[in-house]
């Protein structure tokens, strides 16, 4: 048995933010049921065709989700999500404020109906302030966050590789959720959760936001290199980068014997991690590591005790040998076919996680619609 076993989650989603925390609240049991327009669906179905008929992006954040299509701007289709959140535990819902008071499924008309429910709305700014107005896509909040100017080398500026602020907003609004069920559990209430895309990475940013504060000056923008710490970055080989980490001048002493370079550990310009990055140019200068293959390099400097890494293609993710080694892949259904997946990250000796399927538009239409007890006939007209 899972944790959230039992447990109802109506979700009024789109694209990443909202879809990932129910995507990990259904890894843990909850049944959730996502509400899309039949024309089309989630728009996030379409932002590529990497797996099969559906996106990499939908594969990624709705494996074991049922799935209707209903028009909510129809009398008949609004009718249906009143009788999903009779049923259900949690509602969480990424529309736009206007759009969900128009359905009836802001927090404030749902939590008079029911006092016990847990209502989760995610925005792009929050109501309130001059942004309130503005779209907030995950680039964009990357950029106001500070982030995007962090990111890249020199003069030149970078998104992040993935979507971190829908991310971080789905990490936050799941933690969230799973407190205010407990918050449930202890005093029958329910609540109210309100997350923005923008503070949601805001929060991520406070360690380079802290730095800037403290020394008047912001984190250089370094590319795969660390700002404030040196030798920290990709390191060329004769057949590829491997990735150093030296974060100590144990570390630093170590990664200069295996170099055939043990003077230089006591260079004055690179006596400890502060002159050691004022003087990267030197330094990197002197680490010449072009006649290793990057695999002996490696073995080399896990063997004295040297944090490193190889830098790799993320289109073998799934085949990495430690991932493959501690069985973390699997296989996973999506419509018109099957994708590789990575298990849940955190393991746990309480319960267990199968894979489930990607669904399919509208496909649980019909047996969610039985099961609120609609007939067969009504079944027909509201899916006609």
């Amino acid at each position: 048995m899972r944790p959230l076993d039992g447990l109802v989650v109506v979700s009024l989603e789109q694209a990443v933010a909202v879809p990932y925390a129910t995507r990990l609240l259904a890894d843990l049991g909850a049944r959730v049921i996502k509400v899309e327009r039949p024309d089309g669906g989630d728009f996030a179905r379409h932002f590529d065709t990497a797996c099969g008929s559906t996106s990499s992006y939908f594969a990624w954040t709705n494996v074991g989700k049922e799935s209707i299509a209903l028009d909510l701007k129809r009398p008949a289709g609004r009718e249906v999500p009143a009788r999903l959140v009779e049923r259900a535990d949690v509602v969480l819902c990424n529309l736009s404020p206007g759009a969900a008071r128009r359905l009836g499924v802001d927090a404030e008309t749902l939590r008079a109906a029911r006092p016990d429910l847990v209502v989760g709305e995610l925005s792009g700014y929050g109501e309130g302030g001059p942004y309130s107005t503005r779209k907030a896509y995950d680039a964009l909040v990357q950029s106001e966050t500070g982030l995007v100017a962090l990111t890249g080398q020199g003069p030149v500026t970078a998104r992040a590789g993935i979507s971190v602020a829908d991310i971080s907003a789905g990490v936050q609004l799941h933690a969230a959720v799973l407190a205010a069920l407990l918050h449930r559990q202890r005093t029958g209430e329910g609540c109210v959760l309100r997350l923005t895309l923008f503070e949601a990475l805001a929060e991520w940013m406070h360690q380079p936001a802290l730095y800037a504060q403290g020394t008047g000056t912001a984190p250089p923008r370094t590319g795969a290199h660390h700002p404030t710490i040196a030798p920290y970055g990709p390191y060329e080989c004769g057949d590829g980068p491997v990735h150093l980490a030296v974060q100590n001048d144990g570390q630093w002493r170590r990664l200069c014997e295996v170099a055939g370079r043990p003077a230089l550990a006591d260079d004055p310009r690179f006596a400890t991690i502060g002159l050691r990055v004022e003087h990267r140019a030197a330094l990197d200068a002197e680490l010449d590591f072009s006649a290793w293959r990057s695999s002996d390099l490696l073995d080399a400097l896990d063997t004295a005790d040297v944090p490193a890494a190889l830098t790799r293609d993320v289109g073998r993710l799934t085949e990495h040998p430690q991932l493959t080694a501690r069985d973390r892949v699997t296989s996973v259904s999506v419509p018109d076919g099957s994708v590789t997946l990575l298990r849940p990250p955190v393991d746990s000796t309480a319960w267990d996680w199968s894979p489930a399927p990607v669904p399919d538009l509208g496909e649980h239409t019909d047996r969610v619609l039985e099961w609120l007890g609609y007939d067969h006939a009504r079944r027909r007209a509201l899916q006609g």
